[in-house]
């Protein structure tokens, strides 16, 4: 298992990174960065219209991103932990698909956060009944990746910049974001704690060696396949 520990690196530049491995590499991953400037970032399928709020956006703008995979929306930034697990499948004995891959990070994460309140809800990481991580996944026929987006801490008027959305998880219950949501900042007493703990369970279990970026950058210059991009905010709002 490659770790690769990255502070403050742009969310669309990591995304870049991990289409570019998932589709041209065959090594595994860990991949973290702590923090990124602020953007809105959907799922290849999200709809801008039904989940941004152009009139909050307009007044506060920041960049909205369409990622290569899956899953929802998120508002991210300074205080966001992303964290990202790109593997072949035969580095595990599960099937690969969305369910066991889930289940092996719940398992994970429950190590490094130490958390007895900590699970997996529906598709998401849930304290108790408020959520704090968002995962999306990509699957291949030799390869996955899934990451999440981690809150450790967010701003109100960042999160209103999002709708509330059509479909929801069961557990959500209509609640407001203040109301669904909690801050890992709240349960932990620091990020260091947190992922030096997350590299000791990946040590536990596999052969683990840190990497630089400068290692991997070469890979984004090789011809492949690129979805990740930022969305011009005039089509998005033409689109609303």
């Amino acid at each position: 298992m490659n770790i690769l520990h990255l502070k403050n690196f742009p969310i669309l530049q990591q995304l870049q990174l991990e289409e570019a491995l998932l589709r041209l590499d065959t090594r595994n991953f860990c991949i973290i960065n702590e923090g990124s400037s602020p953007a809105i970032v959907m799922g290849i399928s999200g709809k801008p219209e039904e989940l941004i709020n152009f009139e909050n956006l307009g007044k506060n703008p920041i960049p909205v991103i369409k990622r290569f995979s899956g899953g929802g929306t998120v508002v991210v930034d300074e205080e966001t932990i992303f964290i990202s697990f790109l593997c072949q499948k035969d580095l595990h004995a599960f099937a690969p698909y969305p369910e066991p891959i889930m289940r092996w990070t719940e398992e994970i994460y429950k190590e490094a956060l130490g958390l007895s309140d900590f699970s997996l809800r529906e598709n998401d990481y849930v304290i108790g009944k408020r959520k704090f991580g968002g995962n999306a996944q990509y699957l291949r026929k030799m390869r996955w990746l899934h990451h999440t987006t981690f809150l450790w801490d967010y701003k109100k008027e960042r999160m209103d910049l999002l709708l509330h959305p059509k479909k929801t998880p069961e557990y959500r219950l209509q609640r407001s974001h203040e109301d669904f949501l909690t801050k890992l900042s709240e349960h932990l007493p620091s990020k260091e704690q947190f992922l030096g703990a997350l590299k000791a369970s990946l040590r536990s279990r596999y052969s683990a060696v840190e990497i630089s970026f400068d290692e991997l950058e070469p890979i984004l210059d090789v011809p492949h396949r690129k979805s990740s991009e930022i969305i011009p905010l005039h089509l998005t709002s033409i689109e609303q």
